[in-house]
C-alpha cells in the first residue's frame, strides 16, 4: 500500500468506538486519477501501522467521512485494485445532486486527508490457486469497481480460471478503466473476455453489444456469451434494474442463487405501501425499551418516535452504533436480536441465514415488543 510516515490513531470524539468498526482513520490522498470526463480514482497512503487494518479482500468496500457544507456525509466506494496489488483505491464518479460524489470530484486534491473506516462487505470469494473455475461478471456503470477487483484476483491467484466480463456504459467516453481493461484483456488473452454494451452509440457490424443489459439482452444472450450451467460463480453490480433483471435471467435459466453474487451501492425506492407500513411500525414502537450492548457494554434506551429507526434512537442517545449507508444495503450496521422482536424495512445487506439467526439491519429496524435487547458485538 503507499505509505506515509505518521498517522494520527481513530478519531476519539463522542462518536467514536475504540477498536470498533465504527472508527475512523484519517488518510491521506497518495494519487488522484482523472478515470474519466465524470469519476476520479483516488489512492490512499496507509502507513505500514495500518496496513493489517486496511488489509482487503477482493470485492470489499471502505466507508469515507466528509464534512461539506457543515453536514457529515458517509458514502461508499468499493475498492477497484486487488489486494496483490499493494495500494488502497476507490473510484468515485458523479452522481446528479450527489453531495458527496460531485465535492470528492470538484475539491479532493492529492495530499488531502479523508476519514476512512477499515474495508468491509461480503460481496467476496474465496480463491484456491488448486482449482479451476469460470466465472461471469455483469457490471453497469461504476460498478465494475468490485468486479474488477475480483476479476484481477482472478488472474492472479487462480491461474487455471477463467473469467468473463460484461460491462454496460452509456457510451465509450463513460467506460471506467477502459485502457486498464484492455491491457488486462492483451495480458490474459486465454483467461479473461471483455465485453462492452453501449446504449447511445450503435456498431452496425456487431449489434448484438448496442443497447442497455435489460432483461431481454441478458437473455439474448444465454446459451452464447452467458453460459449458466458452466458459471461456478456470478458477480453482479451496477444499477438496480440491471442487477434486478440479471439475478432473474439467470435463475430462470437454471442457475442456482446462491451461485449469484450481488453488490447494491443504494436501495430502491420503497413503495408508498412500504413507506406507510414503516411509519405506522415507527409510531406504534415509540417508549419501548431497547438494551443495545456495543463493545461490551450494554446500555438501555427508550425508542424516540421522532426518530426512523432504532439506529437513530441510539445514536440520539450517545450510543455510538456504527453505520455509513443507512439504506439497507452495507450492513455496517448488523446486530442480533438476543431478546424481543422488531420490524424491519427492506434490506439488501443480509442473507436469508443471518435474518433466519436473527441478525438485523438497525437502520432499517424499529421494536416491535415492549423490551428489545439487541447485540452489536454478536
Amino acid at each position: 500500500m503507499s505509505l506515509t510516515e505518521e498517522i494520527p490513531a481513530p478519531e476519539a470524539d463522542n462518536e467514536a468506538r475504540t477498536g470498533s468498526a465504527e472508527a475512523f482513520y484519517p488518510l491521506p490522498i497518495a494519487t488522484i486519477r482523472q478515470e474519466t470526463d465524470a469519476a476520479i480514482s483516488i489512492e490512499f497512503a496507509v502507513p505500514p501501522q495500518l496496513h493489517s487494518t486496511f488489509a482487503f479482500k477482493a470485492g470489499q468496500h471502505i466507508t469515507l467521512r466528509a464534512h461539506v457544507n457543515g453536514e457529515e456525509l458517509r458514502r461508499n466506494y468499493s475498492a477497484c485494485v486487488a489486494p496483490h496489488e499493494g495500494a488502497l483505491r476507490v473510484a468515485i464518479k458523479r452522481v446528479e445532486g450527489g453531495r458527496f460524489s460531485n465535492w470528492a470530484n470538484d475539491t479532493l486534491t492529492k495530499g488531502d486527508v479523508v476519514d476512512v473506516m477499515p474495508p468491509q462487505g461480503r460481496f467476496t470469494w474465496s480463491f484456491n490457486g488448486a482449482e479451476a473455475h469460470r466465472y461471469l461478471g455483469i457490471a453497469g456503470g461504476s460498478g465494475i469497481t468490485p468486479v474488477l477487483s475480483l476479476a484481477k484476483t482472478t488472474l492472479m491467484a487462480e491461474p487455471r480460471s477463467h473469467f468473463t466480463l460484461l460491462y454496460g456504459n452509456r457510451h465509450s467516453g463513460a467506460i471506467m478503466f477502459l485502457d486498464e481493461l484492455a491491457d488486462l484483456k492483451n495480458r490474459f488473452m486465454d483467461r479473461l473476455s471483455v465485453y462492452h454494451f453501449l446504449e447511445d452509440e450503435a456498431d452496425e457490424e456487431a449489434p448484438l453489444f448496442n443497447g442497455r443489459l435489460d432483461k431481454d439482452k441478458l437473455g439474448s444472450l444465454i446459451g452464447g456469451l452467458i453460459q449458466p450451467a458452466q458459471c461456478d460463480a456470478v458477480f453482479i453490480c451496477g444499477p438496480g434494474p440491471m442487477m434486478d433483471a440479471a439475478e432473474a435471467v439467470l435463475v430462470e435459466a437454471g442457475l442456482a442463487k446462491d451461485r449469484i453474487l450481488i453488490e447494491r451501492f443504494t436501495a430502491g425506492r420503497a413503495s408508498a405501501a412500504e413507506v406507510a407500513a414503516q411509519a405506522e411500525a415507527q409510531t406504534k414502537a415509540g417508549g419501548r425499551k431497547l438494551a443495545i450492548t456495543i463493545d461490551g457494554r450494554t446500555r438501555g434506551v427508550v425508542f424516540d418516535a421522532a426518530h426512523a429507526s432504532i439506529l437513530d434512537t441510539a445514536r440520539a442517545a450517545g450510543v455510538a452504533a456504527p453505520f455509513a449507508c443507512k439504506a439497507g444495503v452495507c450492513a455496517t450496521c448488523r446486530a442480533k436480536v438476543t431478546g424481543g422482536s422488531v420490524t424491519m424495512g427492506p434490506v439488501f445487506g443480509l442473507t436469508e441465514e443471518e435474518i433466519a439467526e436473527g441478525y438485523i439491519l438497525t437502520c432499517q429496524a424499529v421494536p416491535q415488543t415492549d423490551e428489545v435487547s439487541l447485540d452489536y458485538d454478536a
